[in-house]
């Protein structure tokens, strides 16, 4: 944990506006975010919902589960991690998980309209009259 000393005071208030920016990830780490917006395994919310100058956002990743957590390889230290994104990759990873919950609402309801009957049972009839 990091300790900042309270006698100085623009410490702490530079201190605070870095937090209030938030971090960048790197190229790899940023994919691996992506990763778990897509497939709906992060939360995230404003860190200051009352500053409107504030960018940045708190964000939880949840560890994939499932099929996922057998092809999705997520860094150790990311698994259930709670970050302080800055606000342009919070916006990016926010669009991505957007995109994602639309393929999957997509996905079932195509599902929903599939004909599985007809695929397993139903044989054409050649020409000549034999299946």
């Amino acid at each position: 944990m990091k300790t900042i000393p309270i006698a100085d005071v623009s410490a702490l208030k530079n201190e605070l506006n870095k937090y209030k920016k938030g971090k960048k990830l790197e190229i790899p780490r940023f994919n691996q975010l992506a990763r778990m917006a897509y497939i709906g395994r992060l939360v995230m919310a404003p860190l200051d919902p009352e500053d409107p100058e504030c960018r940045a956002f708190l964000v939880h990743v949840q560890e994939p589960q499932g099929l996922a957590a057998h092809f999705i390889e997520l860094d150790e230290d990311l698994q259930d991690a709670i970050l302080i994104l800055d606000g342009e990759q919070a916006m990016a990873i926010a669009a991505i998980m957007e995109e994602g919950v639309a393929e999957r609402a997509r996905w079932h309801e195509a599902l929903n309209e599939r004909d599985f009957y007809f695929s397993a049972f139903y044989r054409p009839r050649d020409r000549d009259g034999s299946h």
